[in-house]
């Protein structure tokens, strides 16, 4: 039946014709865009998964920046830690010479005095962005001062958990006595402007922890020394174990070959602190016999790697032997004791830059891992919303011959019903 008010046929082939405009309209768009998912209609899984890794890797760039600011500073300081290291060094080779027979101390004081200046303004030139992480305020500033860390951050990385919780997780140096040059508070807890703690030749620095309401401090103090003569001398050992001897009502410790201290099964420690013991026999706690008088907090002298002078040997002896009497006995031994402090500081250097030079390396290998990882999220991305552009611009050629088609068809079945005219020409 053909119907003047109903065309079937051009009704299908506008169907037909509306349905191909609107995927050629999706396929335009994937072509312009790029992108096969481009909003939440298009795919609404995919669109929720990329927004949020395209959140997570904008982040991730940040802390690329973040990383890349932290490893400045971090070089800053390596680099000044060296230099320090070297200027130390230099000043021990000048402590070596005035041991010289007719040497002018008083020249070679003012190289060293010129070296003490050099290292308090590498300290002070060593700042990045603010920071300078080889001098702070690390103590309180009291005599003696009490200590005061500070913990610098390097922002490391971004992380999302399973269930969509966020974290942030750094790189951490800590400042403090064994990290920093100079206590900008005054406490000298610095490397170098931290005064020599007096220990003689007979005696020994041992450390004594002390836990108290959960908290434990380690104090060092000097302690008098004996050798196995000297044990041996005042009776055979009554201690079957070879680290303590028991002579007279008295026990000492061996600390390393032919050097003893006295120690104690009474823990020295006053209720509620405890202090930790230093061996056990299978039968008994020792602990060191300490006491406040020779504490090294009351055995330190006015003189630090930037403060040591050569020309006042006789001034330091006559300070040495207060602390220790009969202890020094001539110029000499202040070198040797000036010498072995510096030594000792210069490896506490070293330790330092080593330390510096492993907070670098971590902070490389984060940078990189970081750079690896933005182009692994970003190629998840792609994977998941990017258009194939071959496969669109294949079917968009196909879609715009259909559309010619269809318009074609459209026009044919409107032209049918034009023949309906011709019977009413007659």
């Amino acid at each position: 039946m053909t119907s003047i008010l109903t065309n079937v046929a051009a009704m299908a082939a506008l169907q037909t014709l509306r349905s191909i405009d609107r995927n050629l309209e999706t396929t335009q768009a994937r072509v312009s865009s790029g992108l096969r998912v481009e909003k939440a209609e298009d795919n609404a899984a995919y669109w929720s998964i990329a927004t949020t890794m395209r959140s997570d890797s904008s982040t991730l760039s940040t802390v690329q920046d973040a990383l890349g600011l932290g490893a400045a500073k971090v070089d800053t300081a390596y680099e000044a830690m060296e230099s320090a290291i070297a200027t130390v060094q230099e000043i021990k080779s000048k402590l070596v010479a005035a041991y010289g027979v007719g040497v002018d101390r008083s020249k070679i004081q003012e190289e060293i005095t010129q070296l003490q200046e050099q290292l308090s303004s590498i300290s002070e030139s060593a700042s990045f962005s603010g920071e300078n992480w080889i001098q702070g305020r690390i103590s309180d500033g009291g005599s003696p001062a009490t200590p005061s860390p500070q913990i610098k951050e390097v922002v490391s990385a971004f992380t999302r958990g399973p269930s969509g919780e966020v974290a942030v997780t750094t790189v951490d140096y800590v400042l403090n006595s064994s990290t920093v040059l100079f206590d900008t508070s005054g406490g000298k807890l610095g490397i170098l402007d931290q005064d020599l703690a007096y220990v003689a030749a007979n005696e020994l620095a041992v450390t004594v922890s002390e836990t108290d309401t959960g908290i434990t401090t380690n104090s060092q103090y000097a302690v008098p020394t004996f050798s196995d003569a000297d044990l041996a001398a005042l009776g055979a050992d009554g201690n079957a174990d070879a680290s303590i001897y028991d002579v007279g009502g008295s026990s000492y410790f061996k600390v390393t070959d032919d050097k003893w201290v006295e120690v104690t099964t009474t823990d020295p420690a006053a209720f509620p602190a405890v202090t930790t013991s230093v061996h056990n026999d299978g039968t008994d706690d020792f602990f060191f016999v300490v006491s406040a008088a020779n504490s090294l907090d009351s055995r330190k002298v006015d003189m630090s790697v930037v403060t040591l002078d050569i020309t006042t040997l006789d001034v330091m002896a006559a300070s040495l032997n207060a602390l220790v009497p009969g202890s020094i006995a001539e110029d000499q031994e202040v070198l040797d004791i000036m010498t072995s402090f510096v030594d000792k500081q210069l490896l506490a250097m070293t330790s330092a830059a080593s330390s510096l030079g492993s907070i670098q390396s971590r902070v490389d290998l984060q940078e990189d891992f970081i750079a690896s990882l933005v182009d692994v999220i970003d190629k998840g991305i792609g994977r998941l919303v990017d258009a194939d552009m071959n496969e669109e611009s294949t079917r968009l050629k196909a879609l715009q011959t259909q559309q010619q088609l269809g318009i074609q068809s459209l026009s044919i079945a409107n032209t049918n019903a034009e023949s309906i005219l011709t019977l009413f020409r007659q």
